[in-house]
């Protein structure tokens, strides 16, 4: 038997490969599942089954086109009604697969056919839990997801997730490995451990949502500091359920070159986002006038997802040469397939061709020290929990996930530096901020863990960030 997590850190997800003599099952695909063929193929096994914990919001998954590729039938827990078929399990339904067991338990409470499923090795013995977004290591399930599909409020969602885990969950043994579909980073929950993977005893004892007396303190615990979700997770619940285009088609529409000549047109006539990828290091220096940035080496595809939102957006790209495919395919991982192509030759080709450019007044955080006054106006863009654990005094905190709502009420008259913790968020705020007409501001390289080095800016008092949260 072999059990693979393959994890994804900008998504924060992992998915898991098993095998026991020729045969295979995948829990939980990512959308591009050409890795999954090429381990089936180079271990010479046979895909039986593909898994699903749930459907999932913040990631669109390749069941379809796995299924399509392979013909092994999708497997949901119970309750679950995808509008394609698949086979709906029973609760403690037993799956073969080679010499081992999959057991189905069913676990609502993150959403109403969330499942885990139990490994019962070629010796009988109960091996581990794919929990899916049930049990994660430090943490649970988010319970305010599911609420409009379930007419229950986040508090009933939040009741059924704590008889789930302490009737399925908490009677397993104390050495089981859990291995859960996310990790920390992910915002299907809000305390999760660094760790990937953990035995269930360790959780028993350190995981706060199993260490409530009571279903009342397990609801207002669970439910306590849990911010909005992004506004594009209900569009990948859809996406998952409903079904959604081939990665291969997806590609292929994406990958078109289109020339610098055409390129400004053809964003007017689309009304298509212009989305820049390349570093902020690089963006700053030159780019496309009313382009965005968010950076493709960074959390790139949840940073596209909360602030575009809208999956079905036109998109054209402008990428480093030979990232192309690896930026729609991160892209189509969150939904967003409305790609209709990238620029030619890249910024560079757009550069030498003569056309306008823009950029953004960025200086370091030495630059800034110096710069700095008691009137200075500076605009903080992290996380509420970042900024009350410490920040610049007197710094206005405009966390980048909520620009839509306050890039409006800047006045572009009154000049003011703009900073997050190390540069990625800030350039892409300060690149939508350009976009809006909005120029009087400076932008500062290496955010506030740059400015605190420095020694010379007065900070508030650091207060742990756990205990902000």
């Amino acid at each position: 038997m072999k059990i693979e997590q393959i994890y994804t850190g900008c998504l924060a997800q992992g998915a898991y490969y098993i095998v026991s003599e020729n045969e295979a099952a995948i829990i939980d695909p990512l959308r591009e599942v050409k890795p999954y063929l090429d381990r089936l193929e180079k271990d010479n096994v046979t895909l039986k089954y593909i898994f699903e914990t749930h459907f999932h919001a913040d990631f669109v998954s390749g069941h379809l086109d796995l299924s399509k590729k392979t013909g092994a039938p999708i497997v949901y827990g119970p309750t679950a009604q995808p509008e394609f078929e698949a086979v709906i399990s029973k609760d403690n339904q037993i799956f073969e697969l080679g010499k081992v067991k999959i057991k189905v338990l069913h676990t609502p409470g993150h959403t109403m056919e969330s499942t885990t499923y139990l490994l019962i090795d070629e010796n009988g013995v109960e091996n581990a839990i794919f929990t899916g977004d049930t049990l994660f290591l430090g943490d649970v399930g988010r319970p305010d997801l599911a609420q409009k599909a379930t007419n229950l409020s986040q508090e009933d969602l939040a009741g059924i997730l704590y008889d789930s885990l302490h009737n399925k969950i908490m009677p397993l043994d104390d050495s089981i490995t859990v291995y859960p579909a996310h990790g920390a980073g992910s915002a299907c929950g809000k305390n999760m451990q660094k760790e990937t993977v953990d035995i269930l005893g360790n959780q028993k004892r350190t995981n706060y949502a199993l260490n409530q007396p009571d279903k009342e303190s397990f609801v207002r615990e669970v439910l306590d500091g849990l911010t909005a979700p992004p506004k594009y997770f209900g569009m990948n619940v859809a996406m998952n359920k409903g079904g959604y285009e081939s990665l291969d088609t997806v590609m292929n529409k994406g990958l078109t070159p289109i020339p610098v000549k055409d390129f400004e047109a053809y964003a007017e006539e689309t009304g298509a986002l212009i989305l820049d990828t390349r570093s902020a290091g690089e963006f700053y220096k030159g780019f496309v006038p009313n382009s965005v940035n968010i950076g493709l080496k960074g959390d790139f595809a949840p940073w596209v997802g909360a602030l575009v939102v809208d999956v079905k957006h036109p998109l054209l790209l402008i990428a480093e040469g030979g990232t192309e495919e690896e930026v729609i395919t991160r892209l189509s991982r969150v939904g967003f397939d409305n790609v209709l192509g990238y620029l030619e030759g890249g910024f560079e080709a757009w550069k030498s061709s003569g056309k306008e450019t823009d950029e953004i007044k960025r200086i370091s955080p030495e630059e800034f020290a110096g710069q700095f006054t008691e009137d200075s106006k500076v605009i903080d863009v992290r996380k509420i929990s970042e900024y009350s654990a410490e920040h610049i005094d007197n710094a206005y905190n405009r966390p980048l996930d909520n620009i839509s709502d306050w890039v409006n009420t800047i006045d572009d008259s009154e000049h003011f530096f703009l900073h997050c913790a190390g540069g990625y968020r800030s350039m892409i705020a300060a690149s939508i901020l350009n976009s809006h007409g909005i120029r009087n501001f400076t932008e500062i390289e290496g955010g506030f863990n740059g400015i605190k080095k420095t020694g010379k800016l007065p900070t508030s008092d650091f207060v742990c960030q756990s205990k902000t949260l």
